[in-house]
């Protein structure tokens, strides 16, 4: 009887994962135009958007007009400065721990 369950329920899982991959298709196309014109950003602009990337993340949870990455950006040098700035929260926030020795 167990093994009747849990086949009922993958097989709703994979239902209900179909309809939703299937459905996804049907979301509204963004155009961003209007973000491809201006100014191109490129490493420096990267690293700054890299080291605000948090705020704009909690910010962009309420505005629409708020993005984490920039659409008119160069490639590779914004993605790498973009990947060096987002990466330096974890190599500064590692300087306020303190090792603990453990006696045993």
């Amino acid at each position: 009887m167990k093994t009747l369950t849990k086949n009922k329920t993958f097989i709703i899982t994979v239902l209900a994962f179909a309809v939703l991959v299937l459905l996804s298709g049907c979301a509204k196309r963004e155009v961003v135009d209007a973000c491809l014109t201006g100014h191109t950003y490129g490493f420096w602009g990267g690293l700054l958007h890299g080291i605000i990337a948090p705020v704009d993340f909690i910010i962009s949870l309420f505005r629409d007009d708020v993005t984490m990455y920039a659409q008119n950006n160069n490639g590779a040098w914004y993605a790498l400065g973009f990947l060096i700035g987002s990466g330096g929260w974890g190599f500064l926030g590692g300087h306020g721990a303190k090792k603990c020795k453990t006696t045993d």
